[in-house]
């Protein structure tokens, strides 16, 4: 049975939004790379204070003040979002680092390793039991991140530590029910203060002065509040249009971009111990969508059965 008109043309706008979120998302690096004399402090300063600015913004013409507001009277939310706002930062930091450090493979491999990380916290503390498949594509990245132990004698430190600061970031604010905008004004608004003061106090450059930039750089900087809510409306209006295991199937566009883009584009050498522990996790993320795809249509197919 086909899908009417109109569910079709709302699952297509989905699939753009999507494939939008995540093709922002990858050629990122791209972004920051334009800001590579500036420190990753800094930049994650101009990160916070202009995404503070423009997402005040959306939620003022969007109509979401009430909602605000709302979050605003609940002490118990707002102590939530400011540790959820603790680790964002961490993850902000981490990404411009790696991308201006040329650690873009490393990025890519975080991010690869994200959903897995995520299910294997589900389990923990959510108390989400894991299908065989799951559990076997869990397994074979921690087999993939070891062998890069062994070979290299080190951890992918950086992979790991961006993949868990966003895993437990998506873990709490998965228990936060409110408005993805909303929560992520606060989050930012939280770090505002900080940021502030460290770049009216701390930042030393000769680019903390921005009437002493250029116009193009300043430019630049203040495209840091586009550059972070872009993706994030593009992926919200996704949401609402397509299911979670239909989004997840596009999750994967973000961190191959950067793949590409570190390998063909930056030129960062791909050390063989790294590409067999991105061979291991393309095989678990493979097997992982596999069963994520299959349990998607049984679950469909009982719907259909429980309404005819």
């Amino acid at each position: 049975m086909s899908l009417p008109s109109s569910d079709h043309n709302e699952q297509r706008i989905g699939a753009i939004n999507a494939i939008s979120a995540y093709v922002m998302w990858g050629l990122a690096p791209l972004y920051f790379k334009l800001l590579a004399e500036l420190s990753a402090t800094e930049i994650l300063v101009h990160r916070v204070v202009w995404s503070t600015l423009f997402l005040a913004l959306i939620i003022v013409f969007s109509g979401k003040v009430k909602a605000l507001i709302s979050v605003l009277q609940q002490p118990v939310v707002l102590i939530k979002l400011l540790i959820t706002s603790c680790f964002l930062a961490m993850n902000w930091f981490l990404f411009i680092w790696a991308v201006n450090n040329d650690h873009i493979l490393d990025a890519s491999l975080g991010y690869f390793i994200n959903p897995l990380f995520s299910v294997a916290l589900g389990m923990i503390f959510l108390a989400e039991r894991l299908r065989h498949w799951q559990k076997f594509a869990v397994l074979l990245a921690v087999v993939g991140v070891v062998i890069q132990v062994v070979i290299l004698g080190s951890l992918p430190v950086v992979s790991l530590a961006l993949a868990g600061t966003f895993g437990i970031y998506g873990l709490l604010r998965k228990k936060l029910h409110i408005d993805s905008f909303v929560g992520l004004l606060i989050e930012s608004a939280i770090m505002l203060p900080i940021a502030l003061i460290y770049w009216l106090f701390f930042i030393e450059s000769g680019t903390s002065n921005m009437f002493a930039n250029t116009t193009y750089l300043n430019c630049l900087l203040l495209a840091a509040g586009v550059v972070t809510t872009a993706p994030l409306l593009c992926f919200t209006a996704a949401a609402k249009r397509l299911s979670l295991a239909t989004v997840g199937f596009f999750q994967y566009i973000g961190p191959s971009i950067m793949f590409l883009l570190g390998i063909f584009y930056f030129q960062e050498a791909l050390e063989p111990a790294k590409l067999v522990t991105f061979a291991f996790i393309w095989l678990a993320l493979f097997i992982y969508s596999v069963d994520s795809f299959r349990d998607y249509q049984k679950k469909r197919r009982q719907a259909a059965t429980l309404k005819s």
